[in-house]
């Protein structure tokens, strides 16, 4: 088990891998630096692997499964996420680590808007997307009481709890959304660490494409908002129904009351079908909620035994236990 992993998915960063492998080194000589390799056309693998750092692949393309591969594989007592575009200063990774190591935290976010983001990003579109996710997510999830400062943020730091018990999903650029949603609703160890962010360098071209990747972020937690808070999703799609239904149905019994005729009989059973389809979706998200506590609780236990397995682990290998 590593004391500190670096995990760096890359494709086609050939221009500045080198130069980011060559900083974490620099910052966390204890570390080993991973380099996951996504299909790259150009030298990303060699040069990432004369830069010192241990070099792998993942054939199946897109982020998410980089990260999937990288979280099954490595066994540390603290991981560190960055993307290999050299947008994040490794300076800030000693902090990030350091909560990390003294638990105070299950994942830390390295908070790039409340720094150099707007100053450096010159892609307007991206601003108002991060604005837009931050907000979403502080909305639907905004008991917590810390409030997200950047969701799409690359640069993170993980402790092995996480790590091990985060079902991944997602296959791309949503990764960071669903990461951050997970550790929200299992109520896991946040915190918030602004770094400064730098603007790829000329030549080096960003593989985030704004609004194709952008609606399956929005698409990402409109879907977990529903699978994490099944009640409170459905029934207001049972009041948004049941609005509707009292919208039609009370012209018709206005007239009914006057005249004590039902001449659009069509509306009322429409109004009908749609108090029906109300009550309906009332139910249904009666039976997921408790569905998905009884899915909490599971996973619960399975912290438990994770961290006791963690520990074992530990002890056989002379670790000093967090």
């Amino acid at each position: 088990m590593d004391r500190i992993a670096v995990l760096i998915p890359c494709w086609n960063e050939g221009l500045t891998i080198e130069k980011v492998v060559a900083d974490f080194k620099r910052v966390l000589p204890e570390a080993v630096i991973y380099v996951y390799d996504n299909n790259s056309t150009d030298r990303t693998a060699d040069l990432a692997e004369r830069a010192g750092a241990v070099v792998r692949h993942e054939y199946r393309q897109g982020k998410g499964n980089v990260i999937r591969s990288m979280f099954r594989d490595i066994d540390a007592d603290c991981y560190v996420m960055v993307d290999g575009d050299d947008t994040y200063p490794a300076e800030n990774a000693r902090t990030m680590v350091n909560l990390i190591l003294e638990g105070k935290a299950d994942m830390v976010i390295g908070d790039r808007l409340s720094s150099t983001y707007f100053e450096e990003n010159k892609r307007p579109f991206h601003n108002s997307g991060n604005m837009l996710v931050r907000r979403c997510i502080n909305m639907f999830w905004g008991e917590s009481s810390l409030e997200i400062k950047d969701v799409m943020t690359g640069y993170r730091a993980f402790s092995p709890m996480f790590v091990k018990t985060f079902p991944i999903l997602s296959k791309g650029f949503e990764i960071e959304t669903e990461m951050t949603i997970h550790a929200l609703d299992k109520n896991l160890l946040l915190a918030n660490v602004p770094v400064s962010y730098r603007d790829r360098p000329a030549g080096s071209v960003s593989k985030l494409h704004t609004f194709r990747d952008g609606a399956k972020v929005l698409k990402t937690i409109f879907m977990l908002y529903k699978d994490y808070r099944p009640l409170r999703f459905f029934t207001a799609a049972a009041v948004l129904l049941a609005l509707i239904s009292l919208a039609l149905f009370l012209p018709v019994f206005h007239e009914y009351v006057i005249t004590g005729l039902v001449p659009k009989l069509p509306t009322l059973v429409t109004s009908g079908f749609f108090m029906m389809a109300a009550v309906v979706f009332l139910g249904i998200g009666l039976m997921l909620d408790t569905e998905v506590k009884s899915s909490r609780k599971n996973f619960e236990i399975q912290m438990n035994i994770i961290r006791m397995m963690l520990k074992k682990i530990r002890k056989r290998g002379d670790v000093p236990l967090l």
